[in-house]
């Protein structure tokens, strides 16, 4: 049979994409952080840098791009236009959704209140920055130009004093800064959140940054606290003024301003009006804050609580209960609620790319040597233009000294592409100054039109002459700088907003415990259950119930309100109260202690130690022969924290705990029958709690402490013949007691 003919499939021809997808399926062992900084690190980057933070002009790029898209529409002079028509001309430079673009111009807007000095006078509804609820009109409906300070953000842009990028498709040209004429960057509020890294920069008032830059321009070891007196806030309110705290945001960039409400108290209708708010809450946040402390019994001096915020502006009505201090209720409220806040500073800007903190003198420092930059563009470019202009006036000059030759050799040139080259051969002129010649109508050759250029060509030359004198000097710059200043702070100065308090004008409100107190029992179990009886049930009841295996260990009579410190066997304390346990029989188990208190894993009860005011020691015996004596004030805290680590040392085995109000008598015996006797008063106290202590009892090898025990002057009396006058001490063999348990210690 003739062989069949094997068939080949056609070869497909390689393409770009499939040379593309070469590796696309494969996996390929790689470190994490190798994937980390090939995949994230561009992400992160381009957050912190295009998006997040401010550069050292005020201004986010979606900020940036926003007003000069409004400037390019020449809504600094002209009407208002729909805020759609804004939005949609926005799109060209900021290639994100309308509701972002339109939420940016939202917060620049003076309808808004969230910008000391607004850049967007606004018509219709932007909402309020005070209220979660009062949320702006859609862009259809509000309308919006550039405010008059606006003109100190853009003057002398097309004199070349920022430099300009294409946009992101290459359609048109758009700044990476703007030349502000005052310090913007901290007039003005800015928050952002990077990858890793956040920004929080707090507004001051304009007339006094601006004075402060020129302060700074005269002596740069000049006190800013003295001229900048703390942050101005749209909102108002009241600034607690802590100096050493402002000097630390001024020196570092980097604090916490608190802040308060402000409030009246009108006597006729018994209630208390909020007018002014501190800048990190909202309206809603606090009338939710008072009602749930009400509701919870927390607040009971509260008839009513309402928002009454209208035209007129931010208004928050209490009704009040007969009887009520007004203050005192305040200065409740200012601990419970966000009536008094703190403003967070982090001071991060962008500067030449990179983010840093910076506080307020170095800032300052920064926009000082970015705005001379700029008076020094603008200055060369004046230069440039007026040596052009002069240029042409002078090729001008030399025609007007013989114009009879100039009109002849106009008219007997035949073609007119011809007529620049020979005015150029003519006057031992340039193209461009013969092309300027060339261009001058018949009615300007006369003599007035003569004398006028050539005055001025003379004060060109003077003008010039001028302008390089300041472009060298930095003083003359600086003194120009200081000009503009001064012009912003007639134009756009206004008084503080933003009032103090001192330290001495805070009351400490105690906080009023609402707990029922009343004598209980505490029982521990070895297994570490827990129970609280009152002394009426404990009357009625009979033997306490445990678990098979279990019996109780500790017995302690108490308060519901006493506090309980539970140490755990990994050197750990848990701190709670009696009253967060419920009332319990003997005939129940009780709650269990670790899981109560969500001990760590396989953690477990060691003892219980019960107090009301801290005071008095702890005493901690270990196997190695040492006693540490830690006074209870070292478990106090002041921010009610449930768990401490390094309760005790954890170096060596723990034997036992005990807790004494002053000194008592202790008893250690060690595991080849020696016992020892003394006074607790031999310990010093020590202040760490997790120290060691001191060697009590001298150990032989290969013996250790196995037991202790807390005796009484009675016990001690009948075994004084093992009292220790001094420690450490090795002790001696106990012969004559058997067995110390059956002592009853």
């Amino acid at each position: 049979m003739p062989r069949k003919k094997k068939t080949q499939e056609p070869k497909r021809p390689v393409s770009n994409i499939d040379a593309y997808i070469a590796g696309a399926g494969q996996v390929v062992d790689e470190p994490i952080t190798q994937t980390l900084e090939k995949n994230y690190m561009p992400y992160a980057m381009s957050v912190i840098v295009s998006r997040a933070f401010p550069e050292i002009d005020g201004f986010k790029p979606s900020h940036r791009k926003l007003l000069y898209t409004m400037y390019k529409m020449g809504l600094i002079t002209g009407g208002l236009t729909k805020s759609a028509n804004i939005v949609g001309q926005t799109m060209r430079l900021n290639p994100h959704g309308d509701a972002a673009i339109y939420d940016t111009m939202v917060r620049l807007a003076r309808g808004n209140e969230a910008l000391l000095h607004p850049y967007v006078m606004s018509k219709g509804n932007f909402g309020k920055a005070y209220s979660a609820n009062m949320a702006c009109a859609a862009p259809r409906y509000t309308e919006a130009k550039l405010e008059p300070i606006c003109n100190e953000l853009f003057r002398d842009i097309d004199k070349d004093t920022v430099d300009f990028v294409p946009n992101y498709d290459n359609t048109m040209q758009e700044p990476l800064l703007l030349p502000a004429t005052f310090p913007s960057i901290l007039v003005n509020a800015n928050v952002g959140i990077g990858v890793s890294m956040a920004s929080a920069i707090c507004p001051f008032n304009l007339k006094e940054v601006c004075e402060a830059a020129i302060a700074l321009m005269r002596d740069k070891d000049t006190d800013l606290l003295e001229i900048i007196k703390g942050p101005d806030f749209p909102g108002g309110a009241f600034m607690l003024y802590d100096q050493e705290e402002l000097d630390k945001v001024f020196r570092t960039g980097r604090g916490s301003i608190k802040l308060r409400a402000k409030y009246e108290y009108v006597k006729d209708g018994n209630l208390i009006e909020i007018t002014e708010i501190p800048a990190t809450t909202t309206i809603e946040a606090i009338i939710e804050k008072i009602t749930s402390l009400v509701k919870a019994g927390k607040i009971r001096e509260i008839q009513y609580v309402r928002d009454e915020t209208d035209i007129t502006g931010l208004k928050i009505a209490i009704d009040l209960k007969r009887g009520t201090d007004p203050d005192k209720l305040m200065n409740k409220l200012y601990k419970l609620t966000p009536l008094q806040d703190a403003y967070p500073c982090n001071f991060n800007v962008l500067v030449h790319g990179y983010p840093k903190v910076m506080g307020v003198y170095e800032i300052l420092n920064e926009w000082i040597d970015f705005r001379t930059d700029c008076v020094k563009r603008r200055t060369a470019f004046d230069i440039e233009r007026k040596k052009e202009r002069l240029h042409l006036l002078k090729g001008l000059g030399k025609i007007l000294l013989d114009i009879d030759k100039a009109i002849k050799i106009i008219r007997e040139t035949e073609e007119e592409s011809e007529v620049v080259a020979n005015l150029m051969v003519g006057f031992s002129i340039d193209e461009i100054q013969a092309e300027y010649v060339a261009e001058i109508k018949l009615r300007h050759l006369n003599r007035e039109y003569i004398l006028k250029k050539t005055a001025e060509t003379d004060d060109l030359e003077k003008e010039i002459d001028e302008l390089e004198d300041i472009l060298g000097s930095d003083r003359k710059i600086r003194k120009l700088i200081k000009g503009e200043l001064e012009d912003v702070i007639k134009k756009y100065g206004q008084e503080r907003k933003t009032q103090f308090y001192y330290a001495s004008d805070v009351v400490e409100v105690e906080d009023e415990d609402e707990t029922p107190d009343y004598q209980c029992t505490f029982f521990l179990s070895q297994s570490g259950y827990f129970k609280k009886i009152t002394p009426q049930s404990l009357r009625m009841s009979g033997e306490q119930k445990c678990k098979e295996g279990d019996l109780i260990s500790q017995t302690i009579e108490a308060s519901n309100k006493t506090e309980i410190l539970f140490f755990a066997d990994n050197a750990t304390v848990y701190k709670t109260r009696g009253s967060d346990f419920s009332d319990t029989k003997a005939s129940a188990l009780g709650d269990y202690v670790p899981a109560k208190l969500s001990f760590d894993e396989g953690a477990n009860v060691f003892k219980m130690v019960t107090t009301t005011d801290y005071s008095g020691y702890v005493i901690f015996v270990f196997e190695n022969g040492k006693c540490a004596k830690v006074p209870m004030s070292a478990y106090a805290t002041k921010t009610n924290r449930k768990k401490l680590a390094n309760a005790y040392s954890s170096k060596a085995k723990l034997v036992d705990i005990f807790f004494v109000e002053e000194n008592a008598i202790l008893m250690l015996r060690s595991s080849n029958g020696r016992m020892i006797i003394f006074d607790t008063a031999l310990l010093l106290p020590k202040a760490a709690r997790d120290t060691q202590g001191v060697q009590a009892m001298t150990l032989k090898a290969k013996s250790t402490l196995e037991k202790a025990f807390m005796i009484t002057d009675e016990q001690a009396q009948e075994l004084a013949k093992y009292k220790a006058k001094n420690i450490p001490a090795a002790g001696s063999f106990a012969k004559d007691v058997e067995d110390p348990d059956q002592l009853h210690f």
